[in-house]
């Protein structure tokens, strides 16, 4: 019997720091729909500021920049933070960017050429769809 007891005692405290793990690795997404300099830079802003503080905390955390609307021209080529958008893709692990794939089909159909996007952004169907698939997965939600 006590031989149970210290088995459950052990496995509940495994559990418990399993948990505690999981626990440790935070979501979060951040949406961006306006040509706005400043806003874009206050999402990146963001991302270098809630990435420093759960790093401090020994902690993890995943970070989307999801871009859909006028806040798509943050992904292409004469974006005004592409060398920021570049260099933190090489900096920060669990970093992406997602831009709507609506937004550029219909800017593409409006220069009459494929729009480039940068190479650190990936395509999605709907940056609106993302936004609410990364929500139903835990993702906090920020807009900048």
């Amino acid at each position: 019997m006590r031989i149970l007891s210290l088995l459950t005692a052990v496995l509940f405290s495994l559990g418990l720091s399993l948990g505690a793990q999981a626990a440790d690795v935070h979501k979060l997404a951040i949406h961006v729909d306006q040509n706005d300099p400043a806003v874009m830079n206050m999402a990146l802003n963001n991302v270098q500021n809630v990435k420093k503080f759960y790093e401090s905390k020994g902690e993890e955390v995943e970070i989307e920049v999801v871009a859909y609307g006028p806040g798509l021209k943050m992904y292409t080529a004469d974006s005004p933070v592409a060398s920021r958008i570049a260099a933190m893709s090489l900096d920060l692990d669990n970093l992406a960017f997602s831009a709507c794939g609506n937004t550029h089909r219909k800017m593409s159909e409006k220069a009459g050429k494929e729009v480039p996007l940068l190479p650190e952004a990936s395509i999605v169907p709907s940056g609106v769809v993302r936004l609410v698939e990364l929500q139903e997965m835990g993702y906090a939600y920020v807009r900048p």
